[in-house]
């Protein structure tokens, strides 16, 4: 029996060793109760369901990422055009490299895109910040040609959604996928050029 008290952070990391050792489908609330010594209602207290475990989990598996996303964004010496190779870059070069170095709390992130979860759905809102915060300085600074900064940042995430979207994620593994990237990295680029 677990003498400490159970807070949340430990119940979510001892949820990521679960996942991670089960993957997403077979791990349960009772797995994470068995890992810390507790009853499931213990755990329940807590989180009110097995999806809240989950999305808990990826909240903190995303926010660890979050610095690389800000870092393209922030630097404002690059020219907006630069800037947006780079966010772009950064996003796809990152979830690469988590779905190849963790594809077991991967995995989970893909079951909570697929569902729609206020997790997937909130990173997917921060990115499109990040990408219309760019849009909207490029078009100020006469590098990108006018147009509704959420239009643009929206038909920028979509149109890249090969190389980000973790439906995707096995197309990752082709040797040609940094090439076709940038290929569209600069297509868009393009699109956006002030005439």
């Amino acid at each position: 029996m677990r003498r400490e008290p159970l807070d949340p952070e430990t119940i979510v990391s001892a949820t990521e060793d679960v996942l991670r050792r089960h993957g997403p489908e077979k791990a349960t609330v009772l797995d994470v109760a068995r890992v810390l010594g507790v009853s499931h209602g213990s755990v329940y207290r807590h989180f009110p369901s097995k999806a809240a475990l989950r999305e808990a989990v990826i909240q903190r598996w995303l926010d660890r990422s979050r610095e690389d996303f800000a870092a393209p964004v922030q630097d404002a010496e690059l020219p907006p055009p630069d800037r947006l190779r780079g966010l772009l870059t950064t996003m796809f070069t990152t979830k690469w490299a988590k779905a190849q170095e963790d594809p077991e709390l991967f995995a989970t992130f893909q079951v909570l895109a697929t569902e729609h979860s206020a997790v997937s759905s909130a990173h997917v809102g921060a990115l499109l910040a990040r990408l219309r915060a760019v849009v909207v300085d490029g078009i100020s600074s006469g590098d990108f040609a006018d147009g509704d900064p959420d239009v643009l940042a929206r038909a920028i995430f979509d149109a890249t959604g090969r190389f980000h979207s973790p439906s995707h994620a096995a197309e990752w593994r082709s040797p040609e996928i940094k090439a076709e990237s940038e290929a569209v990295v600069a297509l868009i680029l393009d699109g956006l050029r002030a005439r």
